[in-house]
């Protein structure tokens, strides 16, 4: 901004020389000064750089780092690989090693695959990775337990390292914990099959966890008169049970045990056969559950379903009273 004085003439004293100012402003749309007569002119508008005005693209706002599960797998596989050191691998340090820990070039080596799969892997691009390729690349990034772990849960893939969980016993310490609840307490495998119980379950329920009943929950629930007598609103039940059995069976729905289960209930029942060709699914949530007990009358019960931490194939379920 520029002020200044020029010589002029007052508007209301005729010969009489004065002192006016001048004022400009930079950058102005106008610029404005006060001439020997009454009244203000003003100049020609001052040209203004246009502004272009824009609107963020994909490409200023990329996608978060997780957006998808392959960027997940990527990113992980990737810090690991940049926290090792050659030395660890007993791999020459080189020189002019521009990146932190290994290059890409030497853990595919170190996995037996192609440089430009495993790039691609690290780069979240959706390429298909096997879980002995997956094997191959914890054993060489020397993933712990828990991050090869991780590792097989964001590729969606079981580990061939791990027994098959429906070939292997339940803890000890879990069926021990069952009898030690001091309410309705029973374990659940992969087919939903009973494990283990108290003696308060028994009690509750009638013709599938006392006696020498099948121990399935879901042919007790769809082929076992007992339970449309136990179960308050027995349909809205039964239909959300076959919802949230194919959820938690989606990883196994074509092994063998759990397609013959599959397969015999829906010739056994027609409700379940309904409910099944529903698609409906549904988490296995718990709450408010209520039974028509034959002996002890009206029972409401509140359902936590709890899974340990590693055997996340069976469920221990607990009812507490209302």
């Amino acid at each position: 901004m520029y002020v200044g004085v020029a010589p002029g003439l007052s508007p209301g004293l005729s010969g009489r020389r004065c002192v006016v100012p001048v004022v400009t402003i930079e950058p102005a749309v106008y610029q404005y000064k006060l001439s020997n007569y009454s009244g203000i002119n003003n100049t020609t508008p001052a040209k203004r750089r246009p502004i272009r005005m824009t609107t963020p693209s994909s490409a200023d706002n990329p996608p978060p780092l997780e957006a998808t599960p392959a960027r997940a797998l990527g990113d992980f596989i990737r810090a690991h690989r940049e926290r090792l050191s050659p030395q660890a691998l007993g791999l020459p340090p080189g020189p002019r090693r521009r990146t932190p820990g290994l290059r890409r070039e030497e853990v595919a080596q170190l996995c037996g695959v192609s440089p430009t799969w495993y790039t691609w892997i690290e780069q979240g691009r959706p390429v298909s990775a096997s879980a002995d390729a997956l094997a191959r690349i914890a054993v060489a990034l020397q993933l712990s337990r828990a991050e090869r772990a991780y590792l097989f849960e964001l590729a969606a893939q079981r580990d061939p390292a791990e027994p098959d969980p429906a070939a292997a016993d339940a803890p000890a310490t879990l069926l021990e914990t069952v009898q030690l609840v001091n309410a309705p307490a029973y374990v659940l495998d992969r087919q939903w099959n009973a494990l283990a119980w108290n003696e308060r379950a028994a009690d509750l329920f009638v013709g599938w966890l006392d006696g020498t009943h099948d121990r399935n929950l879901l042919r007790y629930t769809f082929t076992e008169p007992a339970a449309r007598e136990l179960i308050v609103d027995w349909e809205t039940r039964a239909r959300r049970l076959a919802a949230e059995f194919r959820a938690d069976s989606i990883r196994h729905l074509n092994d063998a045990p759990t397609r013959g289960l599959i397969d015999s209930l829906t010739a056994a029942s027609d409700a379940f056969a309904r409910f099944w060709a529903s698609q409906d699914v549904g988490g296995r949530e718990g709450g408010r559950r209520e039974f028509n007990h034959p002996r002890d009358g009206r029972l409401v019960y509140d359902q936590i379903t709890f899974k340990p931490a590693h055997r996340e194939d069976l469920k221990l379920v607990v009812l507490v009273r209302e």
